[in-house]
């Protein structure tokens, strides 16, 4: 194992992703890997890091488990950068609201992620969500008997995006930590994608536009690359405007909008959980040692 190595964990959250990085990066694994960043397939390397997590509980990996790790999550040598993404590195979505905050767990997981490469280089990439969306959409994906009953523990005025992330850094000090809003990702997918793999913005990595092309209409997305196309963006910045623009037209609605039909939730609740998201989110960009990517 090489202590130069860098190693990235995109930690999901749940009911953000749905393993769209991860499925566009290995779209472009041969162009990454020939500049030393491996994508391993997901199927081999999550349940050898849940297991060897779990076999460590916290303690450094000896170099010969370190190599035999790596040599059963992917066949490359040399890698320079190794991306492992898991919306469940954090908590099964079953416990991601345990002790009533979000992931209870996520110091203590990360930290056991961090040591089975203790000495190389260690990223996380985190997508956070409005908790106005993401709990209904949480408590959609389980058995749970009512949304009382799910929420039972939890004190809503109190859930904090910008506590997770300083239990993060407070457990892993040194790694790099970077931070986007899950309703930006569609402006500002091709970012996301080009810091996790670390490539320059000039690297043309395909499937930048997978992600609208489920939110956003056959015809528009066309006239959208059309255009781009034709008229090639100067800088991201102008680049989102473009994409932007097209969504503004072109968006599918019931892909972009969300039905909040949640028992006893009242618009002014929404809105007062969007409020303090918001805040949140400015809070967690003075956070130091943090990045958040914003459109």
């Amino acid at each position: 194992m090489r202590n130069h190595m860098q190693f990235v964990y995109h930690l999901g959250v749940h009911c953000t992703d749905e393993d769209r990085l991860v499925t566009c990066l290995s779209g472009n694994r041969a162009l990454l890997a020939a500049d030393g960043v491996v994508v391993p397939a997901p199927e081999r390397y999550r349940p050898v890091l849940r297991e060897t997590m779990t076999t460590l509980r916290g303690q450094p990996a000896p170099p010969e488990m370190q190599q035999t790790v790596l040599d059963a999550v992917m066949d490359e040598d040399g890698a320079r950068r190794v991306i492992f993404s898991n919306e469940s590195f954090l908590s099964a979505p079953a416990r991601a609201l345990a002790r009533g905050t979000l992931y209870a767990q996520a110091d203590q997981n990360t930290h056991w992620l961090r040591q089975i490469f203790p000495d190389a280089g260690c990223e996380f990439f985190i997508g956070l969500r409005n908790p106005a969306t993401f709990l209904p959409a949480l408590f959609a994906r389980l058995n749970a008997p009512s949304f009382d009953a799910f929420l039972s523990d939890v004190n809503l005025p109190e859930l904090q995006w910008s506590d997770l992330i300083a239990r993060i850094q407070s457990a892993n000090p040194g790694c790099a930590l970077t931070v986007w809003c899950n309703e930006d990702t569609p402006l500002i997918w091709p970012d996301i994608l080009r810091r996790m793999a670390d490539q320059a913005p000039d690297v043309a990595l395909a499937g930048v536009h997978d992600f609208l092309a489920e939110i956003m209409t056959e015809a528009g997305l066309q006239r959208m690359e059309s255009y781009l196309e034709s008229h090639p963006p100067a800088n991201e910045e102008q680049r989102r405007r473009v994409v932007a623009a097209f969504l503004d037209k072109f968006a599918i609605k019931s892909e972009i909008e969300m039905e909040l039909d949640v028992p006893g939730w009242t618009e002014d609740l929404v809105e007062d959980l969007t409020e303090r998201y918001e805040e949140d989110i400015f809070a967690i960009e003075r956070m130091p040692d943090v990045e958040v990517i914003k459109p």
